[in-house]
């Protein structure tokens, strides 16, 4: 299907049925004269308050911040990083991504499939990798300016690796820059190609050379060690100093036990050299700002249901059918051609187009309580774990940052009995030898109440062989018994869950198995009102529990729940003597919410409702009835269970997803991470306690 004339729009309007909270409907997201996103403006105006509230006088929280994606190949952004990647761009932040290799497969820049047929034509590597660099920067300048012939300066400069590589600035936004390294492919989704990053991380062969694009203006060809490759991604990361970094998943795992890995294996280790990448700028770098990282799935979107609503996949194909030169005009003037043709045929891939997934820091379990009044906020800083904490003042501080570096994305935060705080994560080793590459489940707890935190302990991991690929473990989840001993849960790479149980001695058991298949994404824990232990984790194609019977029982499982399919990301709250889950559906994007119970025989599942906002992706922090997500227009939004389905929204994109708390004196804090690394909040007062205007959003710490 031929491109139209006009460009279609890069980020979608709202969805009709969203409510407006406006004087004027703004139908679609708008660049302020500021350069901040500006969604819904006016809306996040705090109303009048006492001198002594000090959310009121912080200023209003909207997106800021530095982003820096690292992609194996031209086009990995497009089809898993995006939306996130449009609304970065059209909100004015500073957004550069960086290509590890040229793209340059056989060299055949044909379209077949989708009733597209081109003729055919003699393979030329380096015409083809320009053809997709063509493409790149035509689909950047649409997200960025509207315009996809928006014209751009390309320039050489040096890498940190002791190679050359290209720079191309959108001259209309010079704040959109790509850095392209140019290192050759591995020409096989999984083959055994010692020449590639998989090789080079391996250990196969000594370097990796380049494979430079017909136009490019770096005019001599390199070849990097795999020092040189974590030094010259590192290089780009101190040029561009971010605050968010983002970036493919590391271990995707495979399709069953000894099965095909689920990504490409440039994906993988180009996710890897960027993991040590990222390690080397934290430890080497001192004055720099604090980051964040994302990790995304890949191709195993196209092994589960939709994420996306569909006007988001509309735009989101809009900008790969650019990409992929659909209409064969010629405004580039390229002989290499003005796009990837091979993508032409089906610009949704292979269902990639209708998802954007996270495979790390997608839970809602990293905001807690301790003492009375006080409150602990958690998330992975610079490749450490940090945590913010608020007073019974209400006064806020942090970061601080836990000692021990190779922490992953996320974080599980737990409250014991007597009020200590425990925090779990899982940490990367990336060790000297490819054998040494491991991810283990660590915890931490303070020694006392509002204590120091004592050091990190290992739980280790069930991949006791942990061969390659098979570090794919989730996020841990976790609950403690009334003597404040802990029971962690993970998802293994065989997509089966396990378990570990703390000792009075305060050590962990070796994980037990409690069986289940097919599990996506993480599990989620939860206590109810009697005392029992539930355990939820997604399938395909439902959701899977496990439950004790009596608070003293074994936990059985896997139970059937007859819950259809969802998007994945699963959010769990006590309510009453069940559990409340929290999910989104497919396709749509609308948060769904089923109430489950212990029966006598399994779970016993409450109809399902809708709990409010509609569209948006990836998991909901909930307290209360309150309820906090990523909306259509990718900004943080809350709404309230039984209210109009809508989002309130805020004008703050961020990473990760929300956490909520529900205080006793019936106030709601709820919690991100922005794109700027810094913890921001909201805070809803009582129901029934007039608000002119919808609380704001701020800086926990100025």
């Amino acid at each position: 299907m031929p491109l139209p004339a006009a460009p279609l729009p890069a980020v979608l309007p709202p969805p009709a049925c969203r409510r407006v909270r406006l004087a004027a409907l703004l139908t679609v997201l708008t660049l302020g004269a500021t350069g901040v996103l500006a969604v819904g403006a006016g809306r996040q105006t705090p109303a009048a308050a006492a001198p002594e509230d000090r959310a009121a006088v912080l200023p209003v929280s909207t997106t800021a911040g530095t982003v820096v994606q690292v992609v194996a190949h031209p086009d990995d952004d497009l089809f898993f990083m995006n939306p996130d990647l449009s609304r970065s761009l059209l909100s004015g932040t500073r957004v550069t991504t960086a290509y590890l290799t040229s793209g340059e497969a056989d060299g055949r820049n044909t379209a077949s499939g989708g009733g597209l047929k081109d003729p055919p034509r003699p393979a030329d590597r380096a015409a083809y990798a320009e053809a997709r660099q063509n493409g790149i920067r035509a689909a950047y300048a649409q997200m960025a300016v509207g315009d996809r012939t928006g014209p751009w300066r390309r320039t050489v400069i040096p890498t940190a690796g002791g190679g050359q590589a290209e720079l191309d600035v959108l001259v209309a936004k010079p704040q959109v820059q790509l850095v392209w390294l140019q290192l050759r492919e591995a020409r096989s989704i999984d083959g055994d190609n010692p020449d590639s990053l998989r090789g080079l991380w391996n250990g196969r062969i000594p370097a990796l050379g380049t494979q430079p694009a017909a136009g490019t203006p770096v005019t001599q060809a390199y070849a990097y060690t795999k020092d040189q490759v974590t030094a010259a991604i590192a290089g780009v990361l101190e040029r561009y100093r971010p605050t968010t970094i983002r970036m493919q998943d590391p271990t995707p795992g495979r399709h069953g036990e000894g099965g095909r890995p689920t990504d490409h294996q440039d994906h993988v280790y180009g996710a890897r050299f960027v993991q040590a990448a990222a390690a080397s700028y934290a430890e080497r770098v001192a004055d720099r700002p604090r980051f964040s990282v994302q990790n995304y799935l890949g191709y195993h979107n196209g092994a589960l249901p939709h994420a996306l609503d569909p006007q988001t996949v509309r735009a989101k194909t809009a900008v790969l059918r650019t990409y992929a030169w659909q209409d064969r005009t010629d405004y580039c003037g390229s002989p290499s051609g003005c796009g990837d043709r091979k993508v032409a045929g089906s610009p949704t891939g292979r269902n990639w187009a209708q998802s954007l997934r996270y495979t790390r820091a997608d839970t809602t379990s990293w905001l807690t309580k301790g003492t009375p009044g006080r409150l602990w906020a958690f998330a992975t800083l610079d490749g450490r774990t940090a945590y913010w904490t608020r007073s019974p003042g209400g006064a806020w501080a942090g970061p601080a940052l836990l000692p021990g570096t190779g922490i992953d994305p996320g974080a599980t935060a737990v409250r014991l009995p007597d009020g200590r705080v425990g925090v779990l994560a899982t940490r990367t080793t990336l060790g000297t030898r490819p054998a040494d590459y491991r991810r283990e489940v660590v915890y931490a707890a303070q020694s006392s109440p509002d204590g120091p935190f004592g050091p990190w302990q290992s739980l280790g991991t069930p991949e006791t062989a942990d061969e390659d690929g098979t570090s794919a473990i989730s996020a841990p989840a976790a609950a403690a018994d009334a003597d404040g001993l802990l029971t962690v849960y993970l998802r293994d790479s065989r997509r089966t869950l396990r378990a570990a149980a703390q000792q009075p001695d305060g050590g962990f058991s070796p994980w037990q198995r409690l069986g289940g298949g097919d599990l996506q994404g993480d599990p989620v824990a939860a206590v109810d009102s009697a005392g029992r232990r539930h355990v939820y984790a997604t399938t395909t194609r439902s959701v899977a529990a496990w439950i004790q019977r009596t608070p003293d029982s074994p936990l059985l499982g896997p139970a059937r729940t007859g819950l259809p399919a969802t998007t994945v990301p699963l959010s769990a709250a006590p309510d009453g003597a069940g559990v409340r889950l929290f999910f989104r559906r497919p396709d749509s994007g609308v948060v769904r919410t089923a109430l489950v119970t212990a029966g006598p025989a399994g779970p016993r599942v409450s109809s399902i409702t809708e709990a409010g906002g509609r569209a948006g992706y990836g998991a909901v922090g909930v307290a209360g009835r309150s309820i906090a997500g990523r909306a259509g227009t990718g900004t943080v939004g809350t709404s309230t269970l039984g209210g109009p389905p809508a989002w309130t929204e805020s004008r703050m994109l961020f990473a990760g997803a929300p956490a909520a708390l529900l205080e006793p004196t019936g106030t709601t804090t709820t919690a991100v991470l922005g794109l700027d690394a810094a913890l921001h909040l909201t805070t809803t007062p009582p129901p029934r306690t007039p608000t002119p205007t919808p609380p704001p959003w701020h800086r926990a710490v100025r």
